[in-house]
């Protein structure tokens, strides 16, 4: 059935390719698919703004409001690889309509919380939501789009997901101050219905299953990597960047969780995580690099606003709007991107948006104070716009040639990754930061220690970067080397 399915969109394809379109059906499928990636990253950044306000609500201190956003992220990052394989077993379209609506009925209980920690456990069901729709979302692209165009359908994604890092700050803000906090959450009511509609209506259906396939998830390995997952995302967030003892226990905690897991996925007869998929270079190095690359990212969030504010002097409102130039930048050039990626294939873009964001963290590692905004701006645009070309390039890579049965959860691992990276980032890159300035109290650092900080971080970050770069070239060389060898012995047996 699925086969069908694939052969009628393809179809449908094939039947507009010469004009460039896509069916109706296609192109109101990929608008499903885009809002619910725009809601799951409108969730995480649109709740940031309105901790002041709820903490005076709720009479709550920073670090209890902060679990507004944490429950958020550590429900994503925990589940978002487990919902991905669940969606290859149980059906990729029932599961994301289940996501979506989860997302949406929690949305609407947290704007009607009476409580901090009700609100709190409504955003931990919010997250699971918005798992399912960041796992779900890519896998689904394979599945909708002619493979021609997956880049452009990754950089649309691309697209909608820097868009709604940058609405989140501006519109929480407005919805704030003209209809109240909850707004905030109400705001993803209808949009969420809207999707949900998309979704369900112009998504390809499930292929029927069969008894033996609903037994197929792994839920031992669910339950590991799920505990190990949350267990490293509190050590990098426990103590907002100051790593005692706790954290040490946690990190150890997490390492021991993550060698169960691949020994336990060595013994069950469907694994979670086929770890045989690690063997291939091109996947395991695109996870690797996307977690390297997001960290890269986190560190223009984390030190940026101390940068803006203690060595350039602007206030809270002029730092928001300097700020928000990144994302917007990844906003314009997710879909040309896209278009760039299925034209001069994935290899070459990513390496380019590589050396796009090398060039960014080497300009941003010697900058001087005197070049003021414009000399932090230039540098920031070509990050976080090379980033969007690499995220569609690399994306399209992972997913163009993944098995039809383990799209859900190598999307899943894909989403992870880059998760992991803004958890690291933000712990790793914000230490370096202040090693860099030699201080402990960021808020009351002169200039020029602020400055210094900011050089060292970004030239870790082009280590980083250097580091991807590496992995790129020889992850392409070595299935290269494996063709020419197995082309040698063909042409030898044909002698």
């Amino acid at each position: 059935m699925e086969f069908k399915l694939k052969q009628t969109f393809a179809g449908k394809d094939s039947a507009l390719a010469a004009d460039g379109k896509l069916a109706t059906s296609v192109r109101c499928a990929l608008a499903g698919l885009s809002l619910s990636m725009l809601l799951s990253s409108l969730g995480t950044s649109i709740a940031n703004v309105g901790l002041p306000t709820l903490a005076q609500v709720f009479n709550a201190s920073f670090q209890q409001v902060q679990w507004i956003v944490l429950a958020y992220l550590l429900a994503i990052t925990t589940l978002v690889v487990s919902v991905g394989r669940l969606g290859d077993v149980v059906g990729r379209r029932r599961l994301l309509a289940v996501g979506i609506l989860l997302f949406t009925v929690a949305s609407a209980l947290c704007g009607l919380a009476p409580t901090l920690w009700l609100l709190i456990a409504a955003r931990a069901v919010q997250g699971f939501g918005a798992a399912i729709m960041m796992a779900l979302t890519m896998a689904f692209v394979g599945q909708t789009v002619p493979k021609s165009r997956v880049g452009s359908a990754m950089g649309l994604l691309g697209t909608t997901s820097a868009v709604g890092t940058a609405l989140g700050p501006s519109l929480g803000g407005v919805l704030i101050a003209g209809l109240g906090w909850p707004a905030i959450f109400f705001i993803n009511v209808p949009l969420g219905i809207l999707a949900l509609f998309l979704a369900y209506r112009y998504l390809p259906p499930d292929p029927t299953l069969t008894k033996p396939d609903q037994t197929r998830f792994d839920h031992v390995g669910t339950l590991l990597l799920a505990a190990t997952l949350a267990t490293y995302a509190l050590a990098m967030t426990t103590g907002r960047g100051n790593f005692g003892l706790l954290n040490g226990i946690l990190l150890l905690a997490a390492a021991f969780g993550a060698g169960l897991f691949a020994f336990a996925e060595t013994k069950v007869a469907s694994p979670l995580v086929r770890l045989a998929m690690f063997r291939n270079p091109i996947l395991s190095a695109g996870f690797a690099m996307s977690t390297l690359v997001t960290s890269v990212v986190m560190a223009t969030l984390v030190v940026g606003p101390f940068y803006l504010s203690g060595a350039l002097g602007l206030d809270a409102a002029r730092v928001g709007l300097v700020m928000s130039t990144g994302p917007i930048a990844a906003a314009l050039v997710g879909v040309p991107a896209g278009r760039i990626v299925d034209r001069f294939g994935s290899h070459r873009t990513t390496t380019a948006g590589l050396i796009g964001m090398a060039a960014g963290s080497a300009i941003l590692s010697m900058i001087p104070i005197t070049l003021g905004v414009p000399g932090y701006v230039a540098p920031l645009v070509v990050i976080t716009a090379s980033y969007a070309l690499f995220q569609a390039s690399n994306n399209t890579s992972v997913m163009t040639d993944a098995q039809p049965d383990e799209r859900g959860v190598i999307a899943g691992i894909v989403s992870l990754s880059r998760n992991l990276g803004l958890i690291t980032g933000a712990s790793a890159m914000g230490a370096v930061f202040a090693i860099g300035a030699a201080t402990t109290n960021l808020a009351t650092a002169n200039p020029e220690a602020v400055s210094t900080g900011m050089r060292v971080t970004f030239a870790v970050a082009l280590v980083l970067i250097a580091a991807a770069l590496a992995m790129s070239a020889i992850s392409h060389a070595i299935p290269n080397r494996t063709n020419l060898k197995n082309s040698a012995l063909g042409d030898a047996r044909g002698l």
